[in-house]
C-alpha cells in the first residue's frame, strides 16, 4: 500500500512544530513511546460494545484482560471502588454522569466559565447547558472560590448535582466543604480533576474520592495519558455503578476505543511509579517560579499564585488582550492559550488573559532555571509587542531551548 503522502507530511510538519515550540498550554502533554506504540497498534481493529466478560461481539478474549488490567491499575491510583475506562473523553464521562443520576430540567450548580468553569459543566453553548438548568457561582473579590455563595444558592436553587474541578483556577479546592454543602440539600458531588488528575495520583493534591460521589477527569493533561476519558467512585454503591455502566453503554457510546485503553493502562502504570511523583513535583515548583517572573515585572496572577500545574494571567493592566497575547507569543514559538479572567468583558475569541501550563515544559526535562528563563522572555515579548526585532531574537532563543530539550 501506498503511503499517503499528503497526511504523512503534514505529521511531520507537525512534529517539527512540538519540537522546536515551548509549549505552555495547560491541557497539553507529551506520551511516552510506549503510549505512542500502543495507541498505533490493531487494538484499532477490534470492536468490543459492552463490558468485561459482557461483550456483544466476539473475539474478546484479550480485549477483556487489557480493560481489566486498566481499570485495576486505575483503582490503586487513585484509591477507587469503581472505575469505568471507557468514555472517549472527559466531555464524555461527564455527559454519561449527568445521563446516570440526571434527568432533563434538573438544576446543577457549577462555576461560571468566565470564572474558571469548564463548558460542559453547564454552559449555555453546550448540550449540558441545554439539556440541564444551570445555576453558576463565581470566585470571590480575592479571587478564591466563593463556597458562602455556592452554599447560598445550593439552599436556594437546591440542586440534584454539584460541580467542583475547574480548567483554571490555580489554588486547592476544599473538597470537604463542597461535601458538607451538598449533604445540606441532598444533592450529588460531582469532581472533574481533569486538569489536576496527575498532581492527584501524586499524592501532591487533595483526592476528591474521599468526598465527593462521582469524580470524572480526562487522561491526558497532568497524568500524561492517551486523549480519553475516566469516571471513578468510592462510595460502595453497586446501583450507582451498574447507572453509570449503562450511561455509557449503551446510553452515550458505542464501542470503546480498545486502542486507546490499552494506553491508559500503560498511563495508570507509569503514573504509579516514582519517577512520575518527582516529575510532578517539578511540574508545580516551575509553575510556582515562573509566577515570581511575572509578578516582578508586574504582570497580574488570578488569584495571586498556583498551587498546581497552572495559572492565569490577567493582561488588563497591559492594555493587551489574550488572543493579541496568544498571536505575538506564538510568533515566538511559544504556545499559550488566551482564556477568559473573571468577569471578563471580552468575548472568547479575544479575552482578556492567558493561560499557562507546565505541564509540557516539565516532561521535557525543563526544570527552575529555564522556566525562570522562558517566563522573562515572555515578559520581554509582552511589553514589546510591535518590536519585530526582540520577537525574532527570542524566538532563536527558544529554538535553542527546544533543542537543548528534545521531546
Amino acid at each position: 500500500m501506498k503511503l499517503d503522502k499528503k497526511i504523512f507530511k503534514l505529521i511531520n510538519l507537525e512534529k517539527k512544530r512540538q519540537q522546536n515550540t515551548i509549549n505552555l498550554i495547560a491541557s497539553e502533554n507529551y506520551v511516552s513511546k510506549n503510549i505512542l506504540k500502543a495507541q498505533g497498534s490493531i487494538l484499532t481493529n477490534k470492536y468490543a460494545e459492552g463490558y468485561y466478560k459482557k461483550r456483544y461481539y466476539a473475539g474478546c478474549k484479550y480485549i477483556d484482560k487489557i480493560e481489566y488490567i486498566a481499570i485495576k491499575r486505575a483503582k490503586k491510583l487513585f484509591n477507587a471502588d469503581y472505575v469505568n475506562v471507557q468514555p472517549h473523553s472527559g466531555s464524555q464521562a461527564n455527559l454519561a454522569v449527568y445521563n446516570a443520576i440526571l434527568k432533563p430540567g434538573d438544576t446543577i450548580l457549577s462555576m461560571k466559565l468566565t470564572h474558571g468553569g469548564h463548558i460542559t459543566h453547564g454552559s449555555k453553548v453546550n448540550i449540558s447547558g441545554k439539556i440541564y438548568n444551570s445555576i453558576f457561582y463565581e470566585l470571590n473579590k480575592k479571587e478564591n472560590i466563593n463556597y458562602k455563595q455556592i452554599k447560598s444558592l445550593a439552599i436556594k436553587y437546591k440542586p440534584k448535582l454539584i460541580i467542583a474541578g475547574y480548567s483554571s483556577f490555580s489554588k486547592i479546592c476544599n473538597w470537604k466543604k463542597f461535601r458538607k454543602i451538598s449533604n445540606i440539600i441532598n444533592s450529588y458531588l460531582l469532581v472533574d480533576m481533569s486538569h489536576i488528575a496527575g498532581l492527584i495520583a501524586a499524592k501532591l493534591y487533595p483526592n476528591p474520592l474521599k468526598y465527593a460521589h462521582i469524580v470524572t477527569s480526562t487522561t491526558h493533561k497532568t497524568l500524561a495519558g492517551p486523549r480519553g476519558g475516566l469516571i471513578l467512585s468510592n462510595i460502595k454503591n453497586k446501583s450507582l455503578y451498574n447507572k453509570i455502566n449503562k450511561s455509557i453503554f449503551p446510553g452515550t457510546q458505542g464501542g470503546p476505543l480498545m486502542h486507546i485503553i490499552a494506553c491508559k493502562a500503560i498511563c495508570f502504570k507509569e503514573a504509579l511509579s516514582k519517577k512520575f511523583i518527582k516529575y510532578q513535583k517539578q511540574i508545580i515548583k516551575n509553575a510556582k517560579c515562573m509566577v515570581k517572573i511575572f509578578n516582578k515585572n508586574k504582570f497580574k496572577i488570578v488569584s495571586k499564585k498556583t498551587q498546581t500545574h497552572l495559572f492565569l494571567i490577567n493582561l488588563k493592566n497591559k492594555n493587551i488582550s489574550g488572543y493579541t497575547a496568544e498571536k505575538i507569543l506564538n510568533k515566538a514559538n511559544i504556545t499559550v492559550n488566551k482564556n477568559y479572567i473573571p468577569d471578563d468583558k471580552k468575548n472568547s475569541l479575544k479575552t482578556s488573559g492567558i493561560r499557562i501550563g507546565t505541564s509540557a515544559i516539565t516532561k521535557r526535562g525543563i526544570k527552575e532555571k529555564n522556566s525562570i528563563y522562558i517566563a522573562k522572555l515572555i515578559c520581554k515579548l509582552l511589553n514589546n509587542i510591535e518590536n519585530k526585532k526582540i520577537i525574532k531574537n527570542i524566538k532563536k532563543k527558544i529554538k535553542y531551548i527546544c533543542k537543548k530539550f528534545p521531546i
